[in-house]
């Protein structure tokens, strides 16, 4: 309790100690059950309010990020606890972001608008030190970045929560089960039928206009949180096969960091192994050869 608010409330400071806190609570739900687990994700968010009081002089605060932050993992944990299976959950947590998104649009008339005027107060320090900065593209980055902000924050959020997830798995597999998780996360894979359906969102926002298009967008970025995960777990399948797997396996993930643009590729590779099913064409091959 004591770590997953402490950590929550440093998480401010160092946003990605908030893995660490939501794995923390992650772990108990997967170990013990739901009800234990919400018990700690109760007093810790207890504990949270009253060091947010101290701290800060308020507790609300304190107390509405922890709910945040720890509610949905207990619900992922839950999810993965019963059905046992990794994909389930982290299709579950993408299913969160696609209802935050809709939920939003219905509660903002003009979501693009609040995020333009947000992104043009953070700008604008910038702007005030260097006069020679090209005011008219800025300002026309920031009206087009707007429209896809709404997804964009909501998958970063989605990728914290999963990422917590993991950590608190790859724990209990330490713990409990030496090298479970590596075998739950190498066989991640996307059933035909939600491929289908993000094709067809992304169709939709590419041939339409307007305010469904905005949301298809929006929710096809939430998608890209989905193939990500389950096409870095083909391709690491698919690496670990081969004689420099010590060295190759690393250097996937070092290139996925520092050459973003390579998640296209990879993308692609969860997409199309919902019907091809790469892996066992790939084991296939190995002992052919």
């Amino acid at each position: 309790m004591m770590v997953a608010s402490s950590l929550a409330l440093l998480s401010l400071v160092l946003p990605p100690i908030s893995i660490v806190s939501s794995a923390s609570v992650a772990l108990v739900t997967l170990r013990r059950g739901g009800y234990e687990g919400l018990y700690v994700l109760i007093c810790a968010c207890l504990s949270a309010a009253l060091l947010g009081f101290f701290l800060f002089g308020s507790f609300q605060f304190a107390l509405l990020y922890g709910l945040v932050l720890w509610l949905p993992i207990w619900l992922i944990s839950i999810v993965l606890r019963e059905g046992k299976h990794l994909s389930i959950a982290i299709e579950i947590a993408v299913l969160l972001g696609v209802m935050a998104v809709i939920g939003f649009y219905i509660y903002a008339s003009e979501p693009a608008l609040i995020w333009q005027s947000v992104l043009e107060e953070m700008v604008k320090p910038m702007l005030a030190s260097n006069a020679d900065m090209p005011v008219d593209e800025i300002r026309q980055s920031i009206q087009s970045f707007s429209h896809y902000m709404t997804g964009g924050i909501i998958a970063g959020t989605v990728y914290g929560l999963l990422f917590g997830l993991f950590l608190a798995r790859m724990w209990q597999s330490a713990l409990y089960n030496p090298g479970g998780f590596r075998e739950e996360y190498l066989e991640l894979r996307v059933r035909p039928k939600l491929a289908l359906v993000s094709i067809l969102v992304a169709v939709i926002a590419w041939l339409m206009s307007g305010v469904i298009s905005e949301i298809c967008w929006n929710i096809s970025i939430l998608f890209v949180v989905l193939y990500t995960f389950v096409g870095t777990a083909i391709l690491h399948a698919a690496l670990s096969t081969m004689r420099m797997k010590r060295f190759l396996v690393p250097m996937l993930y070092v290139t996925l960091i520092m050459i973003p643009h390579i998640i296209a590729l990879v993308i692609i590779v969860g997409v199309v192994d919902a019907w091809l099913d790469l892996r066992s064409k790939f084991s296939n091959k190995i002992r052919t050869e």
